[in-house]
């Protein structure tokens, strides 16, 4: 399954004091291969992290510089391990239906276990459209929370990921 970049919105959610901050980032690359009689994937989804951008100039540079540090750990990626759900019927493109991916997320050069549930629809020309919404706990994660004295952050931020894929059958 290749995900397509252009085809890709990335979009997170931080509650901070008197309002929530809004952002996106974008997808460099992703594939996924799964094995639909074990269940095994491989793979990798890399998302640009000095993409990040929330609209906020002030804002940005700080979660750049200080947060994500984006400069020295420039992407952030999921690599699969293992699948579950109808995953024939989904990956053939002929029913609707959720997976469970169990993988690897690595973000600011340390590595978390996870595991996103993707509901999948069948698309045109061979496509599939996939989605998922997912909490990053980046504070648990060791990344600096941005929380000052007068303004505070939550220490979980939300991604949602709405994509579409080609799905290709190999030997």
């Amino acid at each position: 399954m290749d995900l397509d970049s252009a085809a890709t919105k990335i979009d997170f959610t931080l509650a901070a004091t008197m309002h929530t901050v809004h952002g996106v980032l974008r997808l460099k690359s992703g594939h996924i291969r799964i094995d639909t009689a074990t269940g095994k994937a491989t793979g990798v989804i890399v998302v640009d992290a000095t993409s990040a951008d929330t609209d906020n100039t002030s804002r940005d540079k700080k979660m750049h510089g200080e947060i994500l540090e984006s400069a020295k750990f420039s992407e952030i990626t999921f690599t699969p391990s293992l699948a579950k759900g109808a995953l024939s019927d989904v990956l053939a493109r002929q029913h609707p239906g959720q997976i469970e991916v169990a993988g690897v997320f690595r973000l600011h050069g340390l590595d978390h276990a996870a595991t996103l549930t993707f509901s999948v629809q069948p698309s045109a020309h061979g496509r599939v459209d996939a989605s998922t919404t997912f909490p990053v706990p980046y504070a648990q994660w060791g990344l600096k929370n941005p929380s000052t004295f007068l303004l505070h952050v939550a220490d979980t931020v939300n991604v949602d990921v709405d994509t579409s894929a080609t799905i290709s059958s190999s030997p």
